[in-house]
């Protein structure tokens, strides 16, 4: 039955096998979902207005328990292994049955969605959730369609999410009772088990990195502003990194936080929201941000509060280290109304190197920007994914590994054309350590980050000087505005500089171990500008 009188699809949940629900919820308005989150218990009103809820064991993405259906259509497009884990349509469509069976009798939400602001290439995505917030999210984190648009909508994709479900490994074929389970197929995702709700919209970004390189549209784990001249700008990183934090610049006209393609005309948002990591939130530093979390509307996941003044302790990481707020763009006052930009001008690739010794900003050439794009060096940084407690280094291809189900040098090969099309810039800039790695020296000042990369963008930093990175082999510029000079060259931070050169050859060797597993898709240009591992 329907429970509300909200705008609903005539492609209604039989045509999915949803039948015998107590009740689906379509469409609901935000009030009406705060309502019914808080009537069933399942979050909390926050003083400001903001809503709580708390997922519980699970606060960060499960990547071990993501699988994809290996059936012949797809099963030469998609790179198997740790991140693609297969599983098979008997397996899926048995999870299905359940999952079908769970939400008979049941109260259910559903929210109709576009992802992509880009007409030619928007996806038509149905989530339906068993709670009211986890439906609040998705209508957040994706683009709302205009009323008018619901009552002809037919989706492209589903997600159907129900945390209160677990799989059983023994028959199902998962590694746990979590379970993220992709049939590209049948266009369709299930999500059990999890409260998390990163989830949803990770299903969905997964969805459009295989579909839309076949159209050839490049699909960007990055963030994308504009500046007062026009200039549009991306930045790539994991969660952690400062993509939300960077490219939330007052001065410039946010496009997205977390999600993008790259199509022929243009940067386009795949989302309608932010997904913001708040853990120790400055309102001086990050003000914008800072204001979302006391707006209704916002969604406060794993934030811990007074249970009586109900005020936010957005310093307290009890319960983990990756709380995170989804609020809608538009709360963010310089958003872009389109979610469009131009092809971009510059490139921002941010690490968050745990080690200390990357240099804070450098310059890369084309074929060094590819090398970097596919090595994707970081770090996990704590409770981002589970069992993650401090700062790890890793490599993640494209900045997104978890999220790409093709073969990376699909994405290399895209972002290499364009890149060369549109003659656009690269700076690869270090968002971790100065002055020892994590333990021992600092995170590297935002002030003094966006000081950089805002010389880089307005052009102010080409007039500097550059001097070859002896072991990374990037350009270093020997000053920029606002930042003081010692703090361009790391190895000038560290107050053993043996300790530092140590390090620094210790990471060479890891960047050239990782890259041995693409040397054979890359070509020589790109195998030539690798950064060697020192002796």
């Amino acid at each position: 039955m329907n429970a509300s009188r909200n705008p609903q699809s005539k492609f209604g949940l039989d045509n999915q096998g949803i039948r015998d629900v107590k009740a689906a919820h379509w469409n609901r308005t935000v009030p009406e979902l705060y309502e019914e989150a808080i009537r069933r218990g399942e979050a909390q009103l926050a003083e400001g207005g903001a809503l709580v809820a708390l997922t519980g064991q699970h606060t960060g993405r499960s990547p071990n328990d993501k699988f994809i259906v290996d059936e012949p259509s797809i099963h030469e497009t998609i790179r198997w292994g740790k991140i693609n884990r297969p599983i098979s349509e008997a397996q899926f469509d048995r999870v299905h049955q359940k999952m079908i069976a769970h939400l008979q009798s049941r109260e259910i939400f559903v929210r109709d969605v576009y992802a992509g602001a880009s007409p030619r290439y928007r996806l038509k995505a149905r989530i339906i959730t068993e709670q009211a917030w986890h439906n609040m999210f998705a209508n957040n984190m994706f683009i709302r369609p205009p009323a008018g648009d619901l009552l002809d909508f037919k989706p492209d994709f589903t997600v159907i999410q129900a945390p209160s479900l677990q799989a059983d490994p023994k028959t199902d074929g998962t590694n746990s009772g979590v379970f993220i389970l992709m049939n590209l197929a049948k266009r369709l995702v299930l999500i059990g088990g999890t409260s998390y709700a990163g989830e949803i919209k990770k299903s969905i970004f997964s969805v459009l990195n295989y579909f839309l390189p076949a159209e050839g549209v490049l699909p960007m784990h990055c963030s994308a502003n504009i500046g007062p001249s026009g200039d549009t700008a991306i930045f790539f990183g994991l969660s952690g990194t400062g993509k939300t934090t960077l490219s939330a610049d007052p001065k410039r006209t946010l496009i997205g936080d977390d999600e993008h393609g790259w199509g022929p005309d243009g940067v386009f948002n795949f989302e309608g929201g932010c997904y913001a990591k708040v853990i120790n939130l400055s309102a001086a530093e990050e003000p914008e941000i800072h204001r979302t979390t006391c707006m209704f509307g916002t969604i406060l996941e794993n934030v811990v509060m007074d249970p009586v003044t109900r005020e936010l302790d957005l310093h307290d990481s009890t319960l983990t280290e990756n709380t995170r707020a989804s609020y809608a763009l538009d709360r963010i006052p310089n958003a872009s109304e389109t979610g469009t930009g131009g092809h971009p001008k510059n490139i921002v690739m941010l690490a968050c190197d745990a080690f200390g010794v990357l240099p804070p900003i450098s310059q890369l050439e084309p074929e060094q920007a590819m090398y970097h794009f596919l090595s994707g060096y970081t770090a996990k940084v704590a409770g981002t994914e589970k069992g993650v407690k401090e700062p790890q280094a890793t490599f993640s291809t494209c900045f997104g590994a978890p999220f790409m189900p093709r073969h990376p040098a699909v994405y290399a090969k895209l972002l290499g054309e364009k890149m060369a099309r549109y003659k656009a810039k690269c700076w690869l800039v270090n968002t971790g350590w100065s002055g020892g790695g994590y333990g021992v020296g600092s995170r590297m000042r935002i002030t003094y980050t966006r000081a950089m990369i805002n010389a880089a963008l307005d052009g102010r930093l080409a007039q500097a000087s550059f001097a070859l990175d002896p072991n990374f082999g990037v350009l270093v510029p020997d000053q920029c505005p606002g930042v003081p000079a010692e703090v361009l060259n790391p190895r000038n931070t560290w107050k053993d500089k043996a300790a530092y050169d140590e390090r620094a050859r210790n990471l060479t060797r890891r960047f050239a171990e990782n890259f041995k597993q693409f040397e054979g898709a890359v070509d020589a240009k790109v195998k030539a500008a690798a950064i060697r591992a020192a002796a």
